[in-house]
């Protein structure tokens, strides 16, 4: 993700964690920080894919 298509919020927590300058970590920090990515990755699918969930039962449930 560029900075350019980042959500434009003031202190956004995802537009620091763009900015922030890789080439200090370790190759230890730097594998930590990718475990920490693919776990919010995961947890933010799985928000995404309730809040589907909910819009398609409640969709159903207003159709009737």
């Amino acid at each position: 993700m560029d900075l350019d298509d980042a959500p434009s919020r003031p202190n956004d927590a995802l537009i620091e964690l763009l900015r922030q300058d890789l080439d200090p970590l370790s190759v230890a920090e730097l594998e930590a920080r990718i475990a920490a990515l693919e776990g919010e990755i995961a947890r933010t699918r799985a928000a995404r894919d309730r809040s589907v969930d909910h819009r398609a039962s409640a969709d159903a449930l207003f159709r009737r």
